[in-house]
């Protein structure tokens, strides 16, 4: 946060500016420190498995919706696992993919609609989509048009 102070026109009056970043800058912070935290500390996924029909219940009772789950392999995209994870003030399900060897953290959590986007972060790529009342932040650092196309197949997979 960036706080100015102006002096301003007649009589003196000063007038105070204050600059803090966006939600959706914040939120890409949480995303991206946690995609790096989990290849750190080798928290990689609580559960290890490729099986979609382990992941998705190994979620119950640990957090307060069901993600949808897809094994990508045939696309070049396996499944790698699943953990549970903490960004924007709540818990969230993390799904682990792997793309010649580069990981991609699927984020997960409820949330109303809202617009698609596409960023690079801190050499990090993210994509970002709203279905079926939940919320989709994709993140690796592999190319763009990879992350594009994992979204897609994950799009079709998961047809909510």
């Amino acid at each position: 946060m960036e706080l100015r102070a102006r002096a301003g026109g007649p009589g003196g009056k000063r007038f105070l500016f204050i600059n803090t970043p966006s939600q959706t800058l914040i939120l890409q912070d949480e995303i991206m420190a946690s995609h790096v935290r989990s290849m750190m500390v080798d928290h990689l996924t609580d559960v290890l498995t490729s099986d979609q029909h382990t992941v998705k219940p190994w979620f119950n009772g640990k957090i307060d919706f069901s993600p949808p789950v897809s094994n990508l392999a045939k696309d070049g995209f396996p499944l790698v696992g699943g953990r549970v994870d903490y960004i924007g003030g709540r818990a969230v399900a993390a799904l682990v993919y792997r793309r010649h060897g580069h990981i991609i953290n699927l984020f997960i959590w409820p949330a109303a609609s809202g617009a698609q986007s596409t960023t690079e972060h801190d050499g990090y790529n993210m994509v970002q989509w709203s279905d079926g009342g939940l919320t989709f932040w994709a993140i690796s650092d592999v190319a763009s048009s990879d992350l594009a196309e994992f979204e897609g197949f994950f799009r079709s997979a998961a047809r909510l």
